[in-house]
C-alpha cells in the first residue's frame, strides 16, 4: 500500500482550511484516510502560529514507515526540519513558446 501525507480540504465555499492527513494514495482527496496529523489555514497571516499545526511525532512515525509527503506538505515538513526540501530550478519555464 502506497501511503501519502497530503492535504484534505474542509471549510465552506471561499473560506478553505485543510487537514493534513495520512492516506492511501489511491483514495480520493476528501475520502478515506488513516490518520489526521495536522491542520493548515491558508487565510491566516504567514506569521500566525495557528496557520500550520503538525503532530510531529506521528509524522515521524509515518515517514519511517515509508509515507511520502505531497508537494505542499513537504514544504511544511521542511520548515520543521523533518524532510529535506530541494528548490526546483527550471530555466526553460521562463522562455516564451
Amino acid at each position: 500500500m502506497a501511503v501519502r501525507i497530503r492535504l484534505s480540504r474542509a471549510g465552506a465555499k471561499k473560506t478553505p482550511h485543510y487537514r493534513v492527513i495520512v492516506a492511501d494514495s489511491r483514495s480520493p482527496r476528501d475520502g478515506r484516510f488513516l490518520e489526521r496529523v495536522g491542520t493548515y489555514h491558508p487565510l491566516l497571516p504567514r506569521d500566525h502560529p495557528d496557520r500550520v499545526t503538525l503532530k510531529v511525532e506521528r509524522i515521524k512515525y509515518w515517514l519511517e514507515k515509508g509515507a511520502k509527503p505531497s508537494g505542499k506538505v513537504s514544504k511544511f515538513l521542511g520548515a520543521e526540519d523533518l524532510v529535506l526540501v530541494t528548490k526546483g530550478n527550471n530555466p526553460q519555464k521562463a522562455i516564451p513558446k
